[in-house]
C-alpha cells in the first residue's frame, strides 16, 4: 500500500551523539563521472569510461538555534579557525524515522567537516523565521 512507503519528512541527524533537528537535508547522491574516448576511424560513437564517483557537500537548513549547541560550537571552531586550527572530521548520520521513530534507512558521511554557514537574509518588512544553512564537506557516505 502507499501508506508503507517512507515519508521524507520524519527524519534526524546525529552528530558526535548528539541529535540535531534540521528543516531540510539534500546533497544525499552519488555520481559516477564518465571520461568521453573517441576510437580512431569510429565517427558514430564515444566510449564512455567510468572515471570516478563524487558527491555533492550536504546541505543542512533549520531555524537559527542557540549558539551553544555541539554542532554550533564545531562550525565556528572550523570555520573561524583560517586554518591555524585542525581541521576536526566527524561522522554525521542521517536517519530516516517510520511511523514509530525507528530507523529505516540510515546515511553515514564519513570525515564530514564545515566549509560553509550562511543565514537567510535580514528583512524589515518580512515575518519569516531566520533561517541557517550549513554546508559540510565529506570522504564519502554509506547507506545501511
Amino acid at each position: 500500500m502507499a501508506s508503507d512507503y517512507p515519508v521524507n519528512f520524519h527524519f534526524k541527524l546525529s552528530f558526535k551523539g548528539e541529535d540535531a533537528a534540521f528543516q531540510e537535508v539534500t546533497g544525499i547522491s552519488k555520481e559516477m563521472k564518465v571520461e568521453e574516448v573517441v576510437s580512431g576511424g569510429e565517427n558514430r560513437f564515444k566510449y564512455k569510461l567510468p572515471n570516478g564517483v563524487t558527491s555533492p557537500n550536504l546541505v543542512l537548513k533549520r531555524a537559527l538555534v542557540p549558539v551553544d549547541s555541539l554542532l554550533n560550537l564545531w562550525i565556528v571552531y572550523s570555520l573561524s579557525g583560517d586554518l591555524l586550527l585542525p581541521m576536526v572530521t566527524v561522522p554525521v548520520m542521517v536517519s530516516l524515522l517510520d511511523k514509530k521513530g525507528d530507523t529505516q534507512v540510515m546515511w553515514i558521511f564519513h570525515d564530514a567537516y564545515p566549509v560553509k554557514y550562511a543565514v537567510s537574509d535580514l528583512k524589515s518588512n518580512g515575518n519569516d523565521v531566520l533561517i541557517e544553512s550549513i554546508e559540510l564537506a565529506y570522504s564519502y557516505f554509506d547507506v545501511i
